[in-house]
């Protein structure tokens, strides 16, 4: 079996020795294979975020390790391979344009890698096609849509070639628009440039494009797995203040009412089939 691409064993961390009695990680573990689409939902506090940020040295663990493709993040001579390795995307793009035009703030992290010009030109067409912002390569960040200025800060984790890029919250600052073009562009980068994504996240909808779904809770993971079986768990991600994904919750209200019907249809095909044979039975 091949060597995961990210290794989390058994991490703690507080922000504070004021509160490493209550840590924001507690005790979690988690691996993430090459290739795959992995969601990471949770309400705001549970530590998802904090995760993250450990999965490219951003934060080190107070207890246990965390590996990327072999490499301890707490070694300093491997930090520059492990940013290499595992790029971040976060929340507000703004934070993470640094130049007055498109193709110039793409470039920037190329250079700052000591990467040849022309093939910082050949990494900048190429991440500008795939987040489909190749017409835009001359523009001013400051005059795009939220959306896109998030699609230019993820073509400037590509240009770096990372092998998995951690998401943090991507969508949490655009409208529905914003959203739809850049959850576009995640699938994109998974099914069709085979790029690890690590996608941290509170909405239902995104979750459910997933590989797979781990949930976490005052800084535990609380459940793994497939999203159809992990959303099956209504009870469980209520408890927790999460919901379910609408088509799920709509057969969950069946069931209550004695209706036979599965709980594991997320889209609405699926759940449309579902009820018309439970109704024709």
């Amino acid at each position: 079996m091949a060597e995961p691409i990210v290794k989390v064993e058994h991490i703690t961390f507080a922000y504070s020795e004021e509160n490493a009695k209550h840590p924001v990680l507690n005790d979690v573990s988690l691996e993430i294979e090459e290739g795959t689409f992995v969601a990471v939902l949770g309400h705001n506090g549970c530590g998802k975020s904090t995760l993250a940020k450990h999965m490219n040295a951003v934060l080190l663990p107070a207890g246990g390790k965390v590996y990327v493709t072999g490499m301890d993040t707490a070694d300093e001579n491997s930090w520059l391979d492990i940013h290499r390795t595992v790029g971040m995307v976060f929340q507000n793009p703004d934070n993470q344009i640094v130049a007055n035009v498109v193709e110039e703030d793409i470039a920037f992290a190329p250079e700052n890698l000591g990467v040849p010009s022309a093939e910082i030109r050949q990494r900048v067409d190429y991440a500008l096609e795939v987040v489909g912002m190749s017409k835009y390569a001359t523009h001013a960040p400051h005059l795009l849509s939220g959306g896109q200025k998030q699609r230019v800060a993820i073509a400037g984790v590509i240009a770096m070639r990372p092998r998995c890029i951690v998401m943090d919250e991507p969508t949490a600052m655009l409208d529905p628009v914003g959203r739809e073009e850049v959850l576009k562009t995640i699938l994109r980068l998974n099914r069709e440039e085979h790029t690890t994504v690590v996608l941290i996240t509170h909405h239902m909808d995104e979750a459910s494009l997933a590989d797979r779904l781990v949930v976490m809770d005052h800084g535990q993971v609380v459940a793994d797995g497939i999203p159809r079986e992990v959303f099956q768990q209504v009870e469980m991600l209520k408890s927790i203040g999460l919901t379910v994904p609408d088509t799920v919750g709509l057969l969950y209200e069946l069931r209550k009412v004695g209706i036979d019907v599965p709980l594991d249809a997320l889209s609405v095909e699926e759940c449309a089939d579902a009820i018309c044979k439970a109704l024709n039975r």
